[in-house]
């Protein structure tokens, strides 16, 4: 770089005349982002009285935790420097505990069996203790054919169920890894290394570079350190720490070396609170499990209608024998049950994890697939989620000063920057070049003078090779640049750069500030002719390429994105502008102390809708802002990458672990991510929504053939004394789910707004279709059972020919007759439930077509062919089977018909209702009012937990260890409060604990 062609002038001698003293100008104050400083104080008592209560360390008159210096931390813990010994070590890990996360395991075989737990499971239980126990009756063997057969279906549905959940336990564990596992701690007054886990509270640590920070301390001596906290708390940039700062457990030492006091172990960390967050929720059912406990309750409420007429009325009425009763009833527990809802659903889910895959979406909870295509709102962390976590410089709003362009200007910082072993600052301005090289290019290095603490600036001393002259760059601290600046350095320029670095403070970018000299020697310690200010320069956290139009895909897709950080209000309004998020925000603060009087917003409910985001927040407000919009009514949905993200992943119906997040978050996610990026989270909310639509039509299907089996052989058995063999009810329902398990692959399409499920519109048409196709059902029995039309027209017959036009019902060709005419026109159905229109304009899949042909066929040929005696069945002639089919069409063909019809009438009519019921909540709110929510009664929640497929692993887990059950309570916003909160709670458990007589 040919520097400009200019006079340049000498500053001032510091030495100089001046004629007015009183006209000296003010010291400026260049009050750069996120700058604070913290007055020490001391605790207001005598530390020397170590019987300090509990309630004196919360006294603020006494002990200002904010502020509290180290020696008065030292006392509260009864330590010194040296450390402790080896028997005071052992009595404070018996006080404290160990510095880890405990976790239980659970027994495999009682976790298996908890699947089989739920009522659908218990009546399938009963059924299949009927058959084998109860049914030793009238000469006949127990069942064993039709035992045999559930517990099948049973054993199928809890594999699945298991194999699903043992890997759900990795959240917690991800949490315990994630702790150093060794420290250098002092002991007897010497330095050794131990197991993390045997840390004390009051024992002293070191860690350097590279060192993953084992326990809570505060800092006794810090040489040069930065600390890595984005995983912990979202900050985008390391933190440089001095004497007397605190240190997270969790953190990673970027630079330098320290050494520090523990304050706080295990489950008390910073790190444990965020544990003990992950899974906390009295909500243990999941939403899957809800929606599957009322279509089991409305099958049940069915079967046990039909169950209890049929016992008033078999046994009482029609003088069955127990065990001829006993068969008409299984037959109706066999069929109206629908067991492998689960399990077809499941596999539903899992064929949609798998295609997920391919769009780099690994589901680790598979009914998170269902949760994500209700998805309304989407909770985004800022920092590695919708940024990059990588500083940048902003080349456009790179400020001169002085005669050197804004290219000059980044080559002088890139200059003033390690090429090697860089912190984040150098690493950001040498990759603002466009050839990193350059960054040395044309120059000899003579000194350079990395950043420290102190200086807060970093130095070059260079020959440049073209002229051979020396020269000199420094970048860093704005106050701390200016000081150094000698050469024209006038009033305009110093108020220039106040107003330039108030602007990027307003909007969250830090301020780097570069400065330049010339030597008039080669002496390159000697003194140079004086620093020029020459450019500012603004670092930010970028937003990921495609994080805008993820955002906008997301909003059109119906679902409002949130952003909810741990960085700083200004940095979040900046990002949200930048990314058509808006900058409507608030700090955490407002979640404890509500809106403000006089405000536009009457609640904090309204507070969290209306908010574009919040800044500034730690795990459980983001755990807070989740819980609140789920009380709201909303499914929410929660991206992040750090351990502070982990108990709202958790708490969110779906959490989503993007690309390069920390263990800890992605065992606590249901979604992780394994490319940059959100665009996944696209891919998988349409995909989502194409697996709802299955299930949905499965939903509508299953509740159908309920109706349908236990309504029509209900009649049967009361009006013809029908005893349909339950073993071919077992045939009907293996193969309909083995057909239906195709429906994992239909062709559907995706919604465009979030979808829900609408028991009131499933259940209406199921009770449409279910009573259309008993009817189809009676009726032929009626024309078979009264009538000759089917033997005068199609020149059949039943083989024991029976005298007269009434033929005995329970003759087993009929058995087979009406087993073939359930079979095919059951199955067909579901091609009605999967279409929205005439079902011959959407197109199944393949593999649905094909399992449908193969299914229809076995079901012919068991016609046929099959003369089973002990399920009472007689194969029936070519002629029979004809006449079933060309019935079975005849009866399908209206099904559309009814769905239209349904559509015009009841189901407009529940959506106009569902419609005026969202109206009237939306009026409530805009005038001021707070919407009611129907509680749920204690008996409805064990009801739904019931159907819980156990995926709360987690959940117990974390209840079981103990998390937070002592925890310290943590301000809103104040690191250093909670620090000092940690630090008296260990002194308050010594105190009561003395280690010395008094």
């Amino acid at each position: 770089m040919a520097d400009p062609k200019v006079e340049k002038e000498a500053g001032p001698a510091p030495g100089g005349e001046i004629e007015q003293q009183d006209n000296a100008p003010k010291k400026r104050e260049y009050k750069d982002f996120g700058e604070e400083t913290h007055k020490a104080t001391h605790a207001k008592v005598d530390m020397n009285q170590i019987e300090l209560k509990a309630e004196d360390l919360y006294d603020k008159e006494k002990v200002d935790l904010e502020t509290i210096v180290i020696e008065d931390v030292f006392a509260l813990l009864q330590v010194t420097e040296e450390g402790l010994d080896d028997e005071e070590a052992n009595r404070r890990l018996g006080l404290f505990g160990p510095n880890k996360l405990e976790n239980e395991e659970q027994n495999p075989f009682l976790q298996f069996l908890s699947f089989m737990w739920n009522p659908l499971s218990w009546v399938m239980e009963a059924a299949a203790l009927v058959a084998i126990a109860l049914s030793n009756g009238g000469g006949r063997a127990p069942d064993w054919q039709d035992f045999v057969g559930i517990v099948t279906l049973l054993l199928i549905n809890s594999s699945i169920g298991f194999y699903e959940e043992r890997g759900a336990g990795n959240a917690v564990k991800a949490l315990m890894d994630s702790l150093a596992p060794k420290a250098r701690v002092k002991r007897n007054g010497k330095w050794q290394e131990i197991e993390s886990a045997n840390l004390v509270p009051g024992d002293m640590i070191a860690f350097k570079i590279g060192d993953v920070v084992p326990a809570d301390c505060r800092l006794t001596e810090a040489v040069n350190v930065s600390i890595d906290q984005a995983a912990l708390t979202g900050e985008s940039l390391p933190s440089s720490k001095k004497a007397g700062d605190q240190c997270f457990s969790g953190s990673t030492c970027k630079a330098g070396e320290a050494e520090g006091v523990v304050i706080a172990t295990g489950a008390n960390t910073f790190f444990g609170r965020a544990a003990s967050l992950v899974g906390q929720d009295d909500d243990t059912t999941g939403h899957l499990q809800k929606i599957l406990a009322q279509i089991g309750s409305f099958c049940l409420i069915a079967i046990g209608i039909f169950v209890l007429l049929e016992i008033v009325i078999l046994y009482p009425a029609f003088h069955y024998s127990y065990r001829r009763g006993l068969d008409n009833i299984l037959v109706l527990l066999i069929g109206g049950i629908p067991i492998a809802m689960p399990t077809v659903l499941s596999v539903t889910l899992a064929v949609g994890a798998q295609q997920l895959a391919k769009h780099k979406a690994i589901v680790t909870r598979i009914t998170a697939i269902e949760e994500l295509a209700g998805v309304t709102i989407l909770c985004s962390d800022k920092t590695g989620t919708l940024t990059t976590n990588k500083l940048t410089i902003d080349k456009q709003l790179i400020k001169t000063y002085g005669p050197f362009s804004p290219d000059d200007v980044m080559l002088l910082a890139a200059y003033a920057s390690r090429t090697e072993n860089q912190d984040a600052i150098d690493a950001c301005v040498v990759g603002m070049l466009d050839d990193p090289k350059k960054a040395r290019a044309g120059i000899k290095l003579v000194d350079f003078k990395p950043f420290n603490p102190v200086d807060k600036r970093t130095e070059i001393t260079y020959r440049e090779e073209s002229s051979g002259r020396l020269k000199r760059v420094t970048k860093g601290m704005t106050g701390k640049i200016i000081e150094l600046c000698t050469r024209n350095k006038t009033d305009d320029i110093e108020n220039r750069l106040e107003a330039d670095v108030e602007e990027f403070a307003t909007r969250g970018l830090r301020a780097l500030a570069v400065a330049y000299e010339e030597l008039d020697h080669d002496d390159h310690e000697g003194e140079g002719n004086g620093f020029e200010l020459i450019g500012l320069l603004a670092i930010f956290d970028p937003p990921r390429d495609d994080t805008k139009q993820t955002i906008d895909d997301a909003l059109a897709l119906g679902i409002k994105v949130k952003m909810v950080t741990g960085d700083q209000l200004a940095i979040a309004k900046e990002t949200g502008r930048r990314l058509g998020l808006g900058d409507h925000m608030y700090p955490a603060k407002v979640l404890k102390e509500g809106p403000a009087p006089g405000s536009k917003h009457a609640t904090l409910d309204e507070m969290i809708m209306d908010a574009d985001g919040f800044a500034g927040v730690f795990p459980e407000h983001k755990y807070e802002i989740v819980k609140r919009l789920q009380g709201l009514g909303h499914l929410c949905a929660m991206t992040g990458d750090g351990a502070n993200d982990a108990p709202a992943l958790s708490r969110a119906n779906v959490g989503i672990a993007v690309e390069g997040a920390t263990d800890a978050a992605r065992g606590a996610a249901d979604i992780v991510l394994t490319e940059p990026g959100l665009s996944t989270i696209v891919h998988a909310i349409r995909g989502s929504r194409i697996i709802f639509q299955r299930m949905r039509n499965y939903s509508i299907y299953a509740c159908a053939v309920t109706i349908r089996i236990v309504v029509c052989f209900g009649i049967l058995a009361f009006a013809y004394k029908f005893d349909f063999p339950p073993f071919m009810v077992l045939i009907i329902a293996l193969l309909n789910d083995g057909t239906i398990m195709t429906l994992s692959v239909d062709r559907v399409l995706p919604s465009n707004t979030p979808d829900s499920w609408d028991l009131a519109e499933i259940f209406a048409f199921a009770v449409a279709y279910g009573l259309y196709l008993t009817l189809s059902t009676i009726i032929f029995m009626i024309v078979i059972v009264e009538t000759t039309f089917f033997e005068d027209k199609f020149g059949v017959s039943l083989t024991q020919g029976q005298a007269g036009s009434r033929k005995d019902a329970n003759d087993y060709e009929i058995h087979m007759i009406i087993y073939l005419q359930v079979a095919i026109i059951s199955q067909a159905l579901i091609f009605v439930t999967r279409s929205h229109g005439w079902f011959f304009m959407e197109r199944p899949s393949t593999a649905l077509l094909c399992a449908f042909c193969v299914a229809q066929l076995i079901s012919s040929i068991i016609a046929a062919y099959a003369n089973w005696g002990f399920t009472q069945i007689r194969a029936i002639s070519g002629g029979w089977i004809g006449i079933v089919w060309v019935w079975n069409i005849i009866w399908f063909l209206p099904l559309d018909l009814i769905k239209f019809a349904m559509k015009a009438t009841i189901i407009k009519s529940l959506r106009e209702r569902k419609a005026r019921q969202v109206a009237e909540m939306v009026a409530e709110q805009a005038h001021g009012g707070v919407p009611l929510a129907r509680t749920q009664s204690r008996a409805a929640s064990l009801h739904e937990s019931l159907y819980s497929n156990r995926v709360s692993f987690i959940r117990r887990a974390a209840r079981k260890v103990g998390f937070g059950t002592n925890a310290p309570k943590m301000a809103p916003n104040e690191l250093t409060r909670f620090a000092s909160i940690q630090a008296s709670q260990s002194g308050a458990i010594l105190a009561r604990n003395p280690s010395r007589p008094h």
